[in-house]
């Protein structure tokens, strides 16, 4: 067995929920190890639309879901977390003084006082089309974009109906050589209003739309050249330095679904006011949990945070007080921030 790493709290999930309870239990002077299955961090921000904008965080008009995580990463930094990425929380055991021994598919072992679960959707991974040797082609096949720029001067085929695939074919389509929508019917599940700016670009010629579906790739040596689209009308071959299929995602609350928790419709229970699952000493923040009149907004997890880190300090700490203190007068937690 690897060596026992010791830490207070256990955060499983460094999306941007994950990553604000580090600053949360940070002030309390909680100390976190966070685990993701991930190879960084951000969650679905970072993973699935680093550069698509989002408009409802507070004080930020618009906001990257790449800035947002970097903004949060500099905000915790003067609590230094450990981060373990590429790694799933698989075994749970309750030890007889109340804190708990978890172990990763990976062999890494915790011993922590309590577990945050902030695992968004839970573990996921992008549907992947049924297309023969489509793996050869790993680095021109993208399910999400890091870097905008790099899709440049491109020809581009996006694949899907969805809201992914509307959105990025309008935001793409300012810099892109060609981009080419394909779907298997013409009915879309979009937002309206994406469906219009798609549709008008289509009638000015600007982006091209097949009803259809890709059977076959072309490509040698690992290069991909194009694709070959079914139509009704036959067979078409499209240029294409890089595919994008859009078809959604494959979510799984994975081992967490075995750790005796109460669950509802694939979520975790909690009690609003600890935001305590069913198993004390066993919290859950953000798109994981479920309670009456949930919201799944980031900044409701932000929210959830902060109430479940005043509840673990006291699970921690049952015979001390804890006074609020807020950073815009607290010299002590002034200096904590300013220490790093």
């Amino acid at each position: 067995m690897s060596k026992l790493i010791e830490t207070d709290a256990l955060i499983i999930g460094a999306g941007p929920v994950g990553l604000f309870a580090v600053f949360e239990l940070g002030l309390l002077n909680i100390n976190c190890h966070v685990i993701d299955i991930l190879d960084k961090p951000g969650g679905q921000c970072a993973q699935l639309y680093p550069e698509k904008p989002i408009y409802d965080i507070p004080a930020y008009p618009m906001i990257s879901g790449k800035d947002l995580t970097d903004k949060l990463l500099l905000q915790i930094k003067p609590f230094s977390p450990v981060f373990h990425f590429e790694e799933l929380a698989k075994d749970l055991k309750k030890n007889n003084d109340g804190t708990w021994h978890i172990s990763t598919k990976k062999g890494l072992n915790f011993h922590a006082k309590v577990i945050i679960i902030a695992a968004g959707g839970g573990s996921f991974e992008p549907k992947k089309p049924n297309i023969p040797n489509l793996e050869k082609y790993f680095d021109q096949v993208r399910y999400s974009i890091d870097q905008i720029d790099n899709f440049k001067n491109k020809d581009i085929v996006i694949l899907g109906g969805g809201d992914s695939a509307l959105d990025w074919t309008v935001q793409l389509n300012e810099i892109v050589k060609s981009l080419t929508l394909i779907h298997r019917r013409d009915v879309f599940r979009g937002s309206p209003a994406t469906v219009n700016k798609v549709m008008d670009l289509r009638d000015k010629g600007e982006i091209k739309f097949h009803v259809g579906q890709v059977n076959n790739i072309i490509g040698s040596n690992g290069i991909l050249d194009a694709v070959q689209c079914e139509k009704k009308e036959g067979i078409l071959e499209i240029p294409c330095d890089i595919l994008m299929p859009f078809f959604g995602l494959t979510m799984s609350l994975g081992p967490v679904e075995k750790w005796g928790l109460n669950l509802l419709e694939d979520r975790v229970s909690v009690s609003t006011e600890t935001f305590q699952t069913s198993v004390p000493g066993i919290y859950a923040v953000g798109d994981i949990n479920t309670y009456p009149g949930k919201l799944k907004l980031i900044l409701s997890g932000f929210h959830e945070t902060a109430l479940m880190a005043h509840a673990v300090f006291k699970y921690i700490n049952p015979e001390e007080r804890l006074t609020l203190q807020y950073t815009t007068t607290s010299s002590s937690l002034q200096k904590k921030l300013l220490a790093k």
